[in-house]
C-alpha cells in the first residue's frame, strides 16, 4: 500500500515576495532543536499503538531543505521505516546545491531532488523576489546526474513585466538541462505577501493562459508527458509522492505547519517551530487541528483531485447532463473517463467545483 510522510523544514535565507508558506529568515539558531524533534515526533509515531507503515515516498519541502546540516536532516528520514525502492525527494535551492551535497544526499538514500528555478531569466528572478543566480542551476543540475539522483526543476510563470519570449527563454534552457521532470506553476497572489500588497505585480490571466499553453506545447514536443495540470515528466519520472495527494492517499505530517492525512483523518502542525519544538519537547502531540470528511465530501474532493490529473474521473461518477454542461473543457475517453480537454485544464478549478 502507498504510504507517504511530508517533512516540513521551516528556514530560509530570504523570503521571495509571492510566498505564503510557513518560513522564517530568523530562527536558523533552532535548527538542530527542530531536526531533532521531528526525530522524536517519528520515533513517537511508531512506539504508539498504531504504528506507522513502511513509506513508499518522502518529500522534504520548505523552506529551504539545502540551508540545513544534511546529515541532521538524513537523520530524520532514517527514522522511517522505508519500502523497498522508496522515493526520496529534497527541495533545493540552486545556489546550496554542490557536487558535495549531493553526494551525501545519494548516499543517505535520497533518490530525487526537486530544484527551485522558476525562471532562467535574471529580470524575471528580480521580479519575483528571488535571490539565486541562474547560472547555478547548470551546476545543481550537474551535480544532482553526478550523484546519479533524479530531479525536477521547478518552475513559475506570471511574473510582473515578464514577456512570452522570455518565459519561452526559460522552456528552453530547462529542456535543455534535460530534466527527468518538470513543474510549472502559475504565479499566484496570497494575502500577506509584498506581491498581494502590490495590485500593479499581480499576473494577468490572459497572459498566464498564453504561458501554459506554451508550456504544453514545448514540453511534450521534448518529450515531456503531462499527467497533472502543472506537472510533466519523462515517462516513468512521475512524482510518486505528489501523486499520494492527488489519489487521496495517506501520508504522515512531520515538522512544524506540516499536513498529514491517515485513517481518513486529515490533520496539522502547530505552524511556528517554536510551538512545535516546545510541544514534542514537552510530550506533547504537535497537532493543532484535524477534519474528518463525511462520505459525500470525500466523494467530491476525490473527484475534484483526480480531474486534474491524466486519468481523470470515472464516467460513471459524473451525470451526462454535466459532461454535457462542460463540453469543450471535459471529453470522455474511449475508456469510459472523463479527462480535461487542453482548454479544460485552464478552467480546471472551474471545472472541479462542478463535479459534484
Amino acid at each position: 500500500m502507498a504510504f507517504g510522510a511530508y517533512i516540513h523544514v521551516p528556514f530560509c535565507r530570504h523570503r521571495c515576495d509571492y510566498c505564503a508558506f510557513a518560513t522564517w529568515t530568523d530562527r536558523h539558531h533552532l535548527e538542530q532543536r527542530y531536526l531533532e524533534a521531528c526525530i522524536a515526533q517519528v520515533r513517537a509515531v511508531r512506539s504508539s499503538q498504531r504504528g506507522m507503515p513502511a513509506a513508499t515516498s518522502v518529500f522534504v519541502g520548505g523552506g529551504t531543505p539545502t540551508l540545513v546540516d544534511p546529515d541532521l536532516l538524513l537523520a530524520v528520514i532514517r527514522e522511517l521505516p522505508l519500502a523497498d525502492g522508496a522515493e526520496i525527494t529534497i527541495e533545493c535551492n540552486p545556489d546550496d546545491l554542490t557536487a558535495d551535497l549531493a553526494r551525501t544526499y545519494a548516499a543517505g538514500g535520497v533518490t530525487r531532488l526537486s530544484i527551485g528555478v522558476q525562471s532562467m531569466v535574471p529580470e524575471v528572478l528580480a521580479a519575483l523576489g528571488r535571490e539565486h543566480d541562474p547560472a547555478n542551476v547548470e551546476v545543481a543540475v550537474d551535480a544532482a546526474r553526478s550523484a546519479g539522483l533524479s530531479f525536477n526543476l521547478d518552475l513559475v510563470y506570471g511574473a510582473a513585466g515578464e514577456t512570452i519570449d522570455q518565459w519561452d527563454a526559460t522552456l528552453a534552457a530547462t529542456i535543455a538541462l534535460d530534466p527527468h521532470h518538470v513543474s510549472a506553476y502559475a504565479l499566484t497572489v496570497e494575502a500577506g505577501t509584498p506581491l498581494a500588497a502590490d495590485p500593479s505585480r499581480h499576473p494577468d490571466d490572459d497572459t498566464q493562459a498564453d504561458a501554459y499553453q506554451l508550456a504544453t506545447d514545448r514540453l511534450g514536443a521534448a518529450g515531456y508527458d503531462w499527467y497533472e495540470i502543472s506537472n510533466w515528466s519523462k515517462p516513468g519520472h512521475e512524482c510518486r509522492h505528489n501523486l499520494l495527494y492527488w489519489t487521496e492517499g495517506e501520508y504522515l505530517a512531520i515538522g512544524c505547519a506540516a499536513h498529514g492525512h491517515v485513517d481518513g483523518r486529515r490533520y496539522w502542525n502547530h505552524r511556528t517551530p517554536e510551538r512545535f519544538i516546545a510541544a514534542i519537547e514537552e510530550g506533547r502531540s504537535p497537532e493543532s487541528g484535524s477534519e474528518v470528511l463525511d462520505t459525500t465530501e470525500r466523494r467530491v474532493e476525490g473527484l475534484q483531485l483526480a480531474i486534474r490529473t491524466r486519468s481523470g474521473v470515472p464516467a460513471s461518477e459524473v451525470a451526462d447532463e454535466t459532461v454535457s454542461s462542460l463540453e469543450g473543457l471535459v471529453e470522455r475517453t474511449a475508456d469510459d473517463r472523463v479527462v480535461l480537454t487542453p482548454a479544460g485544464r485552464l478552467l480546471a478549478n472551474e471545472v472541479a467545483i462542478r463535479l459534484e
